[in-house]
């Protein structure tokens, strides 16, 4: 790989941000959510009919209000000023919990209601107990598999991604992409060590990471990350920022990854050179950079592309999906991204298309460039994944031009 270009400084010009209407509701969602997820499930399992012994009804009531004042209160002290890592599981789990919760006692409270009520199964309270039992049944199994899924080590998703610029002599090229392990209050030291031995086992020229590294400083979350140093590549390994590098000290993060053997690519750009062909592999920090006001951090593609021949093929890392827009009407032939985590807890994911264009795998977006978005190698906050697997992704660069395959 050939260094071909420098990081540039942030540049003078602001922009304000776009209002609407979504965006003002948004601001109020903190408030509203908390009193949602709790309240929901309060209603479906305890005063929807079921007319439990009055101890039952107490006792529930009073589970959800320590729920309703325990959750925000743990998400404060674990991840604010106290960084109280027990406190942070605690309350990442419940909200894990109580969004599973909430889900299936909206699904199950009117579905299944219905259905019992057609089928004419019963009397009222009969129903509202079955509901009930289904709604608490179907949250415990979901939040088991769910945990189990966030914990292991992720299945590696292999695809062949057809690039028309490449040049023969990069056919065959394997990109490895790995992102959002937030490496965080739970410890992950031993399956951060994993996952880096499942990457070797790819045999990768380019292994890319994608940013969202950690939740917290580099310097406390070093020991998760140290294994990313084990990890190997034929040509490079690179490195772009998420946006929650920057809630954490985000030059730490950079200075971390430059120590472990990986190329920070900020607003800069590698050549990866094979069989006489030539890749661009170029990034750009985050999108949220320039608005934690560290000096230079800001994502400029124009920066990235500085000195590259614009005949070349380039292969872009953008932590966010939405970055797209930019690398389309600059003519990127493929961008890799994640952030989004496949919407990790479903029916998530239909909050996160609020926001960006893609969910997760390859889409295209103008006349020439792709966006592979991987579900995340790791997950944020609440240690469940439901019906959002995990991914090791490995991505294998065919060029039309190759005569057969290597």
């Amino acid at each position: 790989m050939t260094d071909t270009s420098e990081t540039l400084p942030a540049d003078s010009e602001t922009h304000a941000p776009r209002r609407n209407p979504l965006l003002r509701l948004m601001r109020y969602l903190p408030l509203i959510a908390p009193v949602l997820l709790w309240a929901v499930p309060c209603g479906v399992l305890l005063y929807t009919g079921q007319h439990w012994p009055l101890p039952v009804t107490i006792a529930g009531t009073a589970l959800f209000v320590l729920g309703l004042v325990g959750m925000p209160l743990a998400m404060v002290r674990g991840h604010g000023r106290r960084q109280q890592d027990r406190v942070a599981i605690l309350g990442d789990t419940l909200l894990g919990g109580s969004w599973v919760l909430f889900t299936w006692s909206v699904l199950l409270g009117v579905l299944l209601r219905l259905a019992l009520t057609l089928a004419g199964v019963g009397e009222s309270q009969d129903r509202a107990r079955i509901v009930a039992w289904a709604v608490l049944g179907t949250t415990a199994v979901l939040l088991a598999w769910g945990y189990a899924e966030a914990r292991r080590v992720p299945r590696v998703r292999r695809l062949d991604v057809r690039l028309p610029r490449l040049g023969a002599g990069l056919d065959g090229t394997r990109v490895v992409l790995i992102t959002d392990t937030h490496y965080g209050p739970l410890d992950r030291a031993r399956w951060s060590e994993r996952v880096c031995e499942t990457v070797n086992t790819l045999e990768a020229d380019v292994v890319c990471h994608t940013g969202d590294i950690a939740d917290g400083t580099a310097e406390r979350r070093r020991a998760q990350a140290v294994p990313l140093g084990t990890v190997q590549a034929t040509k490079a390994r690179v490195y772009v920022t998420g946006n929650h590098e920057y809630y954490s000290e985000a030059q730490g993060w950079v200075d971390l990854m430059g120590e472990l053997g990986w190329e920070p690519l900020r607003n800069r750009h590698l050549l990866l050179e094979r069989g006489g062909d030539t890749l661009v592999v170029a990034g750009v920090d985050d999108v949220t950079a320039e608005s934690s006001g560290l000096a230079g951090h800001r994502a400029h593609l124009a920066g990235a592309l500085d000195g590259a021949d614009p005949d070349l093929p380039v292969l872009l890392l953008a932590h966010q999906p939405k970055f797209v827009d930019k690398a389309a009407a600059a003519g990127i032939d493929l961008q890799l991204s994640g952030h989004t985590h496949g919407g990790q807890i479903w029916p998530f994911h239909h909050l996160v298309r609020l926001d960006q264009p893609a969910l997760a795998g390859l889409s295209r977006h103008g006349t020439r460039t792709l966006l592979y978005t991987s579900r995340g190698t790791g997950f944020w906050g609440p240690p469940f994944r439901v019906f959002a697997p995990s991914e090791i992704t490995l991505l294998v660069l065919r060029s039309p031009q190759a005569t057969a395959a290597p």
